[in-house]
């Protein structure tokens, strides 16, 4: 059974970084694509950034600049600079294995920008 675990969560004051991980452990064939979306109170899940197996990145307009994906065999990393309140909410992990597959998705990690 394959298991996706987030860290790097947290409290941060407006300007401040975060960087967030997930690995992915169990049996992997392959994977597509890793990448991270979040969820803010009120609003529906939204791409935030992600890479492709070759190393292709997409990100939203609203962090290009201030976010990077990067990824090391079977973790995905999210580095998060200059962060803004509009940044809050909770960051969720996503893993598509094959273009014809489901995403698997992790428990999600609150990201909270606030003074």
């Amino acid at each position: 059974q394959v298991q996706l675990v987030e860290s790097g969560g947290g409290l941060v004051q407006p300007g401040g970084s975060l960087r967030l991980s997930c690995a992915v452990s169990g049996t992997i064939f392959s994977i597509y694509t890793m990448g991270w979306f979040r969820q803010a109170p009120g609003k529906q899940r939204e791409l935030v950034a992600k890479i492709f197996s070759g190393g292709l990145t997409n990100y939203a307009d609203s962090v290009k600049g201030r976010c990077t994906i990067s990824r090391s065999k079977n973790t995905v990393y999210l580095q998060m600079n200059n962060l803004k309140p509009e940044d809050t909410g909770v960051y969720y992990c996503n893993v598509v294995w094959t273009t014809a597959s489901p995403p698997a998705w992790g428990q999600g990690t609150q990201v909270t920008v606030s003074s």
